[in-house]
């Protein structure tokens, strides 16, 4: 019996791979998703031997964002993304110990694609697609779409794609910043594992300090960036 009804686990040396899995809706993010998502980030986190992670999906795309279904049945749009949010998922992916790779093919809407600017790389496939339809529905992006896209690629870049709901093919995403490498469709897994393997192989330790400085430092005037990095340089140093 599989241990989780909507993803798959697995464990690649030290790298872990998570890979969601609902192809026959697209991999749609629903409460049983979340559940799911949120004890085997756990479990990751936990595993002294993992020290990067891979998130990728199964079928023709990565996720296509909110289960509608759910907002169908539920009082209020509203009410069914309250229920989504009861567990911190994405401040769960945000903390993890070891490096994120996000492996993007197909299509990654609303959730799929704030779920993989959570992750600290992106690797697409040339035929991946990524849009945030919100507010098309009456609502704004709610995985930290509006900060995570804004701080990617711009207030410009995130503004039209928030309020427009565009559509940003590989290219585009890449040009903007939100992808890091665009690789062909069928090479998308071999591509991301090189990455993740690489990571894999720093020290725990650099790989936290270096994503420390990176995002607590954006948030800062420059002086006191380049102090937070100078502590952290030195913390590293003082543990060898």
């Amino acid at each position: 019996m599989r241990p989780f009804a909507t993803l798959r686990y697995e464990k690649r040396g030290r790298v872990a791979v998570v890979t969601l899995d609902r192809p026959e809706v697209l991999n749609a993010y629903d409460v049983a998703m979340r559940d799911d998502l949120y004890a085997v980030l756990g479990a990751a986190d936990e595993d002294p031997d993992v020290r990067a992670l891979v998130l990728r999906g199964r079928g023709r795309a990565f996720s296509s964002g909110g289960d509608l279904r759910e907002f169908g049945s539920a009082p209020s749009p509203l009410a069914a993304r309250a229920v989504r949010w009861r567990r911190d998922v994405w401040g769960r992916l945000l903390a993890l110990r070891g490096a994120t790779v996000a492996a993007v093919h197909g299509w990654a809407a609303g959730s799929g694609m704030e779920m993989a600017m959570l992750c600290d790389l992106c690797i697409a496939a040339d035929d991946a697609r990524f849009v945030l339809p919100e507010t098309g529905l009456g609502a704004i992006p709610g995985v930290g779409g509006t900060q995570t896209l804004a701080r990617r690629a711009g207030a410009s870049v995130a503004l039209d794609a928030v309020l427009t709901g565009r559509v940003l093919d590989a290219p585009a995403a890449h040009a903007a910043g939100i992808v890091n490498r665009v690789v062909p469709a069928a090479g998308l897994e071999a591509a991301a594992f090189t990455v993740a393997r690489r990571l894999a192989a720093l020290d725990p330790a650099l790989v936290v300090a270096a994503r420390r400085a990176v995002r607590a430092g954006h948030d800062m005037a420059f002086e006191a960036a380049v102090g937070l990095e100078r502590r952290l340089a030195l913390g590293l140093e003082s543990r060898r």
